[in-house]
């Protein structure tokens, strides 16, 4: 793990259509994993959440949780399930058209040659959703891999990735298989009849060709992922799925002549999901709501003109562009379950677009670094919609159209990093970002257990704001780096709390005992300070140390919307995080990694009601070099099995992380 890369960015060999990253990223907080950081990670999710500073909007993995909480953010401000970062593939957003969240099983880490994490809202070519920053994967580019394992309670992947080459014409390609019986996330007397587990199966595969033309490059990718899974609850069941085609051409800039990049893509994903009524001794479920379809459609392009020139020991780098995102799906659902079948049908869902231009520059001259960038954009949602029916007699009980609304955006970064001594160097940064509501939050209500939360087409963008410094050492042996930051989020979307069950409700109807109504609102703000510390420390040629702490203290200000909000802490959002590991190379065949993850409570609620206790897991690693190019490897995950709860039910239930998992694989390299 690379923290605070510095103002030379280790380049990137690029042999698809991309420019090299931008030298001004450099001023802002980078951390950058490598191919030697993913290697040891079955999951994407996983390998990010080595970080403290990434948010995961639950604890549970990709392993089990539901494709509408797959969200992710930056730093713990306020982590949702749609996710407040945006996440890019090579320049192509993974973020879901509908929702917003990721569904990671569809980029196995095998595929990746590594990926940056930039903290801070983003300008710049990021635009809208990279709120608290954004996730830039790169894949592959050479080099062959196979990594195939068991593991307990039914556990069986397969994650590869192969490159060849075809005269001047290059292949890429990659896939995943996995699957595992799952664990039941309910435990000890809690639990009854009605909880199952969490189980999972997961296909992905893409294909990208790389041609050349002439000095420029152009890249055209496929690629297409499902998933299966179990919810925990009897007669409860998700699946998603999803299909995305690019096509990027690319030219390096040079100090003669300006590069450029040209990129489109298309995505369409789809996504079912059981919801059920839990009986109040969990020895039944009853179904409550399907929603069976999810049809959305995604698709953009971007353009960007970048410029390099130097003299004497000054360079300057620009870059002009421009970027359009469109989003259109629509939620097809049955609910209102009396007993004898559900009652009741439900169409929700509209468009929205945001169609943005910038311009970013960044000078270097010896010591001193300075980026910036300014952007406009212009966001709109429209073609609103929601209807409800009777099934028996197909009359509408509810018929809403919502008004078409849009804006204009204007966002900014600035930051300069100066190296004060020889290998140390200071940096100060502000910027600004927003990110719309998903159409997910716009139109589609829905239900977990007994919980029932409204969605709001009245919903504003997010807007953050913020400012940081941050220093940096690096050494022969050791390299520690430092972050504190202030970030404001204004028109913050939270999932307010405003009625409680059993009772009668309008627009949602019916919630049971145990449950609550809430509703996404604009409520007020959420101001964050924080301090991230990253460090390692080589103790011997065969011996490293690494550790990282997060500490976010973030709080709701609910205005006159959310008062009963006002002075709490944001729902999933902890204030400290740490990790620390130690890698050890005691023969040269054989490497042992332990890693420890440990993070304070944090509520599962608006209210601060639920409380989900401070949670410590141990992993433990051993790879066994069987040949240059084949290694075994044996890997024990919560060695301890240590009760991480996850989920709070209104009825008091906890809902727990993986237990103590052991698996055994190969890993082929070529």
């Amino acid at each position: 793990m690379i923290q605070d890369v510095p103002p030379d960015l280790p380049e990137v060999v690029v042999t698809g259509a991309r420019l090299p990253p931008a030298a001004g990223e450099a001023a802002f907080s980078v951390i950058r994993l490598d191919d030697a950081d993913l290697r040891d990670q079955k999951r994407l999710d996983e390998a990010l959440a080595t970080v403290p500073a990434v948010s995961l909007f639950r604890r549970t993995s990709s392993l089990a949780a539901n494709p509408t909480t797959q969200g992710i953010s930056l730093r713990a401000i306020a982590p949702s399930g749609a996710g407040r970062t945006l996440v890019t593939l090579d320049g192509v957003p993974l973020n879901d058209p509908f929702g917003g969240w990721v569904i990671w099983s569809q980029v196995p880490t095998e595929s990746l040659s590594g990926l940056d994490l930039i903290r801070g809202s983003g300008a710049g070519s990021y635009g809208a959703g990279a709120l608290t920053g954004v996730i830039q994967l790169r894949e592959r580019d050479q080099g062959s891999v196979l990594d195939a394992s068991v593991s307990e309670r039914g556990g069986a992947r397969v994650g590869a990735s192969g490159v060849t080459d075809f005269g001047p014409v290059r292949l890429v390609a990659s896939g995943l298989y996995e699957t595992s019986e799952g664990y039941v996330p309910v435990r000890g007397r809690d639990a009854g009849a009605a909880d199952q587990p969490l189980d999972l199966k997961v296909r992905a595969a893409a294909l990208r060709a790389d041609v050349p033309l002439g000095e420029a490059a152009l890249s055209v990718r496929a690629a297409a992922f499902e998933e299966e899974r179990g919810s925990g609850v009897e007669n409860s069941r998700a699946s998603a799925s999803g299909a995305v085609l690019s096509a990027t051409a690319a030219l390096r800039p040079r100090a003669e002549r300006p590069g450029w990049r040209l990129q489109t893509w298309r995505r369409e994903s789809d996504l079912s999901n059981t919801f059920v009524a839990v009986a109040d001794d969990r020895s039944s479920a009853r179904p409550a709501a399907s929603q069976d379809e999810t049809p959305a459609t995604g698709w953009g392009a971007n353009a960007a003109v970048r410029g390099v020139s130097s003299r004497g020991d000054a360079r300057l780098e620009w870059e002009l562009g421009a970027d359009a995102r469109f989003n259109e799906g629509e939620t097809r659902e049955r609910f209102r379950n009396l007993g004898a079948g559900f009652t009741r049908s439900r169409v929700a869902g509209g468009e929205n677009s945001v169609v943005g231009v910038y311009a970013e520059g960044s000078w270097r001259s010896g010591s001193w670094l300075a980026a910036g960038g300014l952007r406009w954009d212009a966001w709109s949602t429209s073609e609103g919609r929601r209807l409800e029916r009777d099934l028996a007699t197909g009359l509408p009980t509810l018929d809403e159209g919502d008004p078409d609304r849009s804006d204009e955006v204007v966002s900014a970064r600035l930051a300069v990093r100066h190296e004060i001594a020889a290998g140390q160097a200071l940096r100060l940064a502000a910027y600004s970002g927003f990110r719309p509501a998903t159409l997910n939050e716009l139109h589609r209500p829905f239900r977990v257990g007994n919980d029932i939360t409204e969605a709001n087409a009245a919903l504003e963008p997010e807007r953050l704001a913020g400012i940081e410094t941050g220093w940096a050492w690096t050494g022969d042996r050791a390299a520690l780096a430092a972050t504190a930051f202030w970030n404001r989020i204004d028109d913050a979307i939270v999932n307010v709390t405003i009625g409680q069950g059993p009772g009668v409700f309008p627009r949602a109807g019916f919630v049971p005992a145990g449950g609550v109504l809430r509703q996404r609102m604009n409520a007020g703000t959420i101001e964050a300070t924080g301090l991230e510390i990253d460090g390692r420390f080589d103790l011997s040629p065969v011996l490293s140390l690494r550790a990282a702490l997060s500490a976010t203290d973030a709080r709701v200000d609910g205005g006159a919307t959310a008062p009963q909000l006002t002075g709490l802490r944001p729902a999933q959002a902890p204030i400290w995080s740490a990790v620390a590991g130690l890698d050890w190379r005691p023969l040269d065949r054989l490497v042992l990694a332990a890693d420890l993850r440990w993070e304070s409570r944090r509520f599962d609620d608006d209210l601060n009601s639920r409380v989900l206790a401070a949670s410590a897991t141990v992993d433990l690693r051993a790879d066994w070099s069987l040949t240059p190019s084949a290694t075994a490897w044996l890997a024990a995950r919560n060695l301890f099995d240590a009760e991480v709860e996850v989920a709070e039910a209104g009825t008091g239930v906890a809902g727990y992380g993986p237990p103590r998992t052991l698996s055994v694989g190969v890993r082929l390299t070529r």
